[in-house]
C-alpha cells in the first residue's frame, strides 16, 4: 500500500492532456453509445425494454426488386472495409399540419432533398453530397411496387421522381445518372425532422439579415439564435426572400443546419438530459424508413461504430457541380466536372480541392465563430482536407451571402 500512495500523489503530467483530446472526438457511435447508458442508468428503465420500443418504430422497406437487373457494379477498392454509398431522401408531404409552405396542389409526398452519404473503405472521411431538386434529368423507366413499369422521361426535374415512384425510383435514377452502386437507403419524414429538432431543444442558426415571407408565414429576424418546430421546418425549405433565391442557397442552408444538428446532438447538454435523449431517439427512430439491411438499431449501431475515427470535422456536405439550364434559367445541369466526382466515388477515391468546392463541414459550421480559414484544408492533417488527401474550399464571403448563411 505504502508504494501505491507516492504514484496516486504524483499522477503522470501528460494523462490529462490525453483525456482531454480523446473527449474532444465526438461521432455518431459515441452519441449512441452515450445514449443507451444515459437512458439505462438516469430513468432505471430496461435497455432492452427502450431498444424494443425504438426498434418497433422503425420502417423497414426491402425494394431491391424495384432497383432492375441492370444495377452499376460495385469496384474493388483497398482498405479494410467496402465503401458504403447510402443515398438520403428527405419525404416531404404537403398534407401534413403547416408542411405545405411551397403552396403547390395535390396530395403525397415529393422529395426536396437527396443527399449520398459516401464514407470510405478506410473510414478517415464522410462525403455528403447534395444534388438539386431542380437539376433537370433523364428519367429512367422504374417500377413500381407492384412491378409495373413507370415511364421514363426526358430533361425532366430530378425530384420528379420521388413524386412519380417514391424511393425506390429516385435511387434507380441516381444509379442510372451517376453509375454509383448504392449500398442502402434512408427516408427522413419532415414532419419527423421538425419533432427531431424539437427534441433537442432546436438548433442554433445564424441569419445575417431577416426572413420576411408573408405569403408564407415566415419572419425571422437577424442574428444567432435556436430555431425550433415549423419555424426550424420552414427555415431549411424556404428559398424565394433568402440570399440569392436559388435552390443551390436553400441546400446550403440546410448543409449548415444539419451540420449545427450534429454539433447539437453530440453536445454535454443533450446527452445528459435523459428527456432529451429519449424524445431525439423517440422522434427518430418514427422518421425514419430504411432498407432491411440497415432496419435495426443494432444494426445501425453496428454500422456507427465502424466510423468512430471520424469526427465531425471529417464530414464535407458538398453540392455536384451544375450550372443554369442554357433552356430555362430557373432550372439547373450537371457540368462535366459531375462526371469526375462520381468517378471519384466509384474509386473510392478523395476529391481534389477544384471537385470540393463550397464545402461546408460538421466541424466548422458558418456563423459559428469556430476558425474557416478560407480552405478546409489543414497542413497538420487535423482540417478538413488535410487527412483526406485531396483538401476541400469551403465557401468564401459572397458564396454564403448568395445562401443566406453567416461568413
Amino acid at each position: 500500500m505504502s508504494d501505491a500512495e507516492p504514484t496516486r500523489a504524483q499522477p503522470e503530467p501528460t494523462a490529462p492532456k490525453r483525456k482531454g483530446r480523446t473527449r474532444k472526438r465526438h461521432t455518431v457511435a459515441k452519441v449512441l453509445i452515450a445514449s443507451l447508458v444515459v437512458l439505462g442508468m438516469v430513468t432505471g428503465l430496461s435497455v432492452v425494454f427502450i431498444y424494443r420500443h425504438l426498434n418497433g418504430n422503425l420502417n423497414v422497406a426491402d425494394l431491391t426488386g424495384q432497383l432492375g437487373s441492370d444495377r452499376p457494379d460495385k469496384k474493388a477498392v483497398e482498405g479494410p472495409k467496402e465503401p458504403l454509398n447510402i443515398l438520403v431522401m428527405g419525404s416531404d408531404a404537403r398534407d401534413c399540419d403547416g408542411c405545405n409552405i411551397d403552396n403547390l396542389t395535390g396530395m403525397g409526398e415529393r422529395s426536396d432533398t437527396t443527399i449520398l452519404l459516401h464514407l470510405s473503405a478506410d473510414r478517415t472521411r464522410a462525403y455528403g453530397i447534395s444534388i438539386p431538386r431542380d437539376s433537370m434529368v433523364d428519367r429512367p423507366t422504374c417500377k413500381n411496387e407492384d412491378g409495373e413499369d413507370i415511364p421514363g422521361g426526358q430533361h425532366v426535374m430530378w425530384n420528379e421522381a420521388f413524386s412519380v415512384g417514391g424511393p425506390a425510383c429516385t435511387m434507380r435514377q441516381f444509379e442510372q445518372l451517376s453509375g454509383v452502386r448504392l449500398d442502402h437507403f434512408v427516408v427522413v419524414n419532415f414532419e419527423g425532422f421538425k419533432d427531431m429538432v424539437d427534441a433537442i431543444g432546436g438548433v442554433e442558426v445564424c441569419i445575417p439579415e431577416p426572413i420576411v415571407d408573408p405569403s408564407h408565414g415566415i419572419n425571422l429576424p437577424a442574428g444567432t439564435r435556436k430555431l425550433e418546430g415549423v419555424q426550424a421546418l420552414n427555415y431549411v425549405r424556404e428559398r424565394y426572400v433568402v440570399g440569392n433565391g436559388s435552390d443551390i442557397g436553400r441546400m446550403k442552408r440546410q448543409q449548415a443546419f444539419i451540420a449545427s444538428m450534429a454539433h447539437q446532438v453530440v453536445s454535454a447538454g443533450t446527452l445528459s438530459n435523459p428527456i432529451k435523449v429519449v424524445s431525439f431517439l423517440e422522434a427518430a427512430t418514427k422518421s425514419l424508413t430504411l432498407d432491411e439491411q440497415i432496419g435495426s438499431l443494432k444494426k445501425i449501431g453496428q454500422l456507427a461504430y465502424e466510423f468512430r475515427d471520424i469526427g465531425l470535422d471529417k464530414i464535407q456536405f458538398l453540392t455536384i457541380p451544375n450550372t443554369v439550364d442554357p433552356e430555362d434559367p430557373n432550372h439547373l445541369v450537371w457540368t462535366p466536372e459531375a462526371k469526375r466526382v462520381w468517378h471519384k466515388i466509384v474509386d473510392d477515391e478523395p476529391l481534389t480541392k477544384r471537385l470540393a468546392t463550397d464545402v461546408i463541414t460538421a466541424g466548422n459550421v458558418p456563423g459559428s465563430g469556430s476558425p474557416s480559414g478560407g480552405s478546409s484544408g489543414s497542413p497538420s492533417g487535423g482540417g478538413n482536407g488535410g487527412g483526406n488527401g485531396g483538401g476541400s474550399q469551403a465557401p468564401d464571403a459572397q458564396a454564403l451571402a448568395d445562401a443566406g448563411l453567416c461568413a
